[in-house]
């Protein structure tokens, strides 16, 4: 009797302390998050098995959100539109750590070490550092031209050696932030680098920084191996000789848009993906396509390239064979999408359909649909292998 009650105690002793471990034994390298815009939550998904494992609330106004992973792929850190910053456990399914660290913000980036998160922030503009175990600020870098005035921060970039890159719309200016001592940042300016730099890429080998222009046609380029350069200008004039049309959702740079030896470009204002040589920065050639492209990203593996697009075209994508340079495939997948993302080794994209409340998971090789899960308002979609990837 004696050694049965030992027995009782010892599987009650086991039943709790497995009711205690949180989160569950799994890894993280087939998870991701997506942005639930109106309802200020993030859903954690599986992409193997298709599948929603739980959603967090209480993250603010996410009508313009994005993330960044944690260096280990557990947490994200989530960029809110009214300036939060949230720290989500995506194992346990929780909110962690949340500071509103602006009035108004768009998007951050994590250091090559993993160890500082940089907000950048449209107001009172500037880029925060931020400590990413506690969210202690570290520092905080104001964005001022050389006259003094504020400037809203765009394009914000992790590069190698803890550097960030990133650009001041109203100044004209691509800043480049090393955080080697993250409470004294030091900071190098390019001046005049073009008018409105919306947006910004760094390359998947954190060599090119690419700055968008908004205010003229053509991008800004920063090569970080020889900074001393300065910047130059690429792709001019490609709407030459054409009216812009009026622009109804500014197109983003992020993304795998850079596929063997070619970059692939929106054209803000044009139905009209470009195309530029990555050696020598050249044009190649401008692709006619639907609509004015928002997103234009390459599978992993480089041979497509898809691309969404504006009101009133955003129901559908269109596929870029990159050896041929044709359209080869255009799709209805739903209304309204407005992000696109691949899976680590590009067998399947999953799209948001904001205004059908669903995610479409789309098979790359037979472009068939395989799955459509409930999501309400989606947007953003961001795999965890964007953990070990930079730029991303």
């Amino acid at each position: 009797m004696k050694r049965f009650g030992k027995l009782l105690l010892a599987a009650a002793a086991s039943a709790l302390l497995a009711g205690c471990a949180s989160p569950a034994l799994r890894g993280t390298g087939d998870l991701g998050v997506v942005i639930e815009r109106a309802s200020g939550s993030v859903q954690v998904v599986d992409n193997s098995h298709l599948t929603q494992l739980s959603r967090v609330n209480g993250l603010g106004d996410l009508s313009h959100a994005s993330l960044v992973y944690s260096r280990d792929a557990r947490y994200v850190y989530v960029f809110g539109r009214d300036g939060g910053l949230s720290k989500v456990d995506i194992l346990a399914g929780k909110l962690v750590a949340r500071v509103m660290q602006a009035g108004n913000s768009i998007g951050g980036a994590i250091s090559s070490d993993g160890r500082i998160v940089a907000a950048q922030n449209y107001s009172p503009g500037g880029v925060k550092l931020f400590d990413a175990d506690t969210l202690a600020l570290l520092a905080e870098v104001p964005a001022v031209d050389e006259h003094g005035q504020p400037s809203k921060v765009v394009g914000l970039a992790d590069l190698p050696g803890n550097r960030f890159a990133y650009s001041l719309f109203e100044a004209g200016e691509i800043w480049l932030l090393d955080a080697a001592k993250p409470r004294a940042p030091q900071v190098t300016k390019y001046r005049n680098v073009g008018r409105q730099p919306y947006d910004g890429l760094a390359s998947s080998d954190g060599r090119y920084y690419i700055a968008g222009l908004y205010g003229e046609d053509g991008l800004a380029l920063l090569d970080t191996w020889q900074p001393e350069a300065g910047v130059r200008r690429i792709l001019p004039g490609y709407g030459q000789g054409r009216e812009a049309q009026p622009v109804y959702k500014m197109p983003h740079l992020r993304g795998w848009s850079i596929a063997g030896h070619y970059a692939f470009l929106p054209a803000i204002g044009h139905n009209s993906v470009l195309v530029a040589d990555s050696r020598s920065w050249q044009q190649v050639t401008q692709l006619a396509v639907y609509g004015q492209p928002v997103f234009v990203m390459a599978e992993p593996s480089g041979r497509r390239v898809w691309v969404n697009f504006a009101y009133p075209h955003n129901d559908t994508v269109q596929v870029i064979d990159v050896p041929s340079m044709q359209v080869i495939k255009t799709l209805k997948p739903g209304k309204a999408i407005l992000h696109m993302e691949f899976t680590a080794r590009g067998d399947a994209v999953w799209l948001s359909s904001r205004d059908d409340d669903k995610l479409v998971v789309i098979d790359t090789q037979s472009f068939a649909t395989v799955a459509e899960l409930p999501a309400a308002n989606p947007s953003g979609i961001f795999f965890s292998w964007r953990a070990a990837r930079m730029g991303m």
